[in-house]
């Protein structure tokens, strides 16, 4: 070999190595700028409901929190559009909902946002808003939120049945019932939906999947980013008792924990499958899975997991979760910048 191709090998594999890694600053790239976190409002300053509302001297500091320059908020379609496309999201991008459309959204919430020049998106069930409540808001306030710019409306179901339950007849009975009032009221349909109660089976997904929606969400904690299931995303719910702004710093800050080959594939748990064989891949690339913590609801502490070769984690409980809402699983996974990783898992108990 002359020392001219000797030289050309060496060039060859100094440039290889730079193109690695260039794929690697790309792939962290990726993964650090096409994420978000989501946060997720029902009530403002109604002391009476402290796990659906939170305190307004909370709000005002995440409000405050938010405006601090180091935060990017974003109209939620416009995050689910970019994931969507593969385009790059801000660092530090969030967006902030609200659920099921109390009259607090109005009087409370709204002025405030708007003063700070804050979007965010309303999921609204119909049924509340037609019953002319004091507790929910009305058709002619939420014409006035849209009109003033920085407020969208999403789709909630019309009576906020919890999907489970209902056949598919059922469901598309409900989800074409609240489109007709929103094109009859607003003369828009939503493009987003959040599932009632944050709860939803492989079939409830499927079926909003082939609706027509963009995406949907559900009420569990974790930062949606391009490689999650664009309906069944997750979103950090805040109220009195987890609306301190230390909390909302850390969720704010949260890091994406991508996986994959999650089990079981259906959220839904019957007595032959509860407590559930919980398990995910990690998309290679993580590192400390040694300081992974799992914690499942209605366990006395942390449940134990075990890390499998090529970062497959198996996560097992000691007994059963309890029948009712919000069971769920979350895995946190501290990050060398100091940020945290966040995944959680649903489950429906028949």
């Amino acid at each position: 070999m002359t020392a001219w191709e000797k030289f050309r090998q060496v060039l060859r594999r100094y440039l290889a190595g730079i193109c690695l890694a260039l794929i690697s600053a790309g792939s962290a790239m990726a993964q650090d700028h096409g994420q978000a976190s989501v946060f997720m409002y029902h009530r403002f300053g109604e002391t009476q409901y402290p796990t659906t509302s939170v305190d307004i001297a909370q709000f005002e500091a995440h409000i405050a929190e938010l405006r601090s320059g180091r935060y990017q908020v974003m109209p939620l379609e416009a995050i689910v559009d970019a994931l969507a496309s593969g385009q790059s999201l801000p660092e530090h991008a969030v967006a902030i909902t609200m659920d099921d459309g109390f009259a607090s959204v109005y009087r409370e919430a709204w002025p405030r946002l708007r003063a700070a020049g804050l979007p965010f998106t309303i999921f609204v069930s119909t049924d509340l808003v037609d019953e002319k409540s004091v507790s929910g808001l009305s058709w002619d306030q939420i014409r006035e939120m849209l009109a003033a710019g920085g407020v969208s409306i999403g789709h909630h179901g019309a009576a906020h049945n919890h999907m489970p339950r209902l056949t598919e007849a059922q469901i598309d009975a409900d989800i074409q019932r609240g489109n007709a009032r929103f094109k009859a009221e607003l003369g828009q349909q939503p493009v987003l939906f959040a599932y009632p109660y944050g709860e939803f089976t492989r079939r409830d997904r499927n079926q909003i999947a082939a609706l027509g929606f963009k995406a949907a969400f559900g009420q569990y904690s974790g930062v949606v980013h391009s490689g999650a299931d664009r309906f069944g995303l997750p979103r950090f719910a805040l109220n009195q008792n987890y609306g301190a702004l230390e909390r909302f710093r850390l969720v704010a800050n949260a890091l994406a924990f991508p996986v994959r080959d999650i089990t079981p594939e259906d959220p839904l748990l019957t007595p032959e499958n509860n407590p559930p064989a919980f398990g995910f891949t990690v998309q290679a690339g993580i590192t400390g899975l040694e300081r992974l913590t799992c914690y499942a609801s209605n366990q006395d502490a942390a449940v134990s997991h075990e890390v499998l070769s090529e970062n497959r984690i198996e996560v097992r409980m000691p007994k059963p979760f309890e029948r009712g809402h919000g069971r769920r699983i979350n895995c946190t996974l501290p990050d060398a910048s100091g940020r945290w990783r966040w995944l959680g898992q649903p489950f429906v108990i028949r």
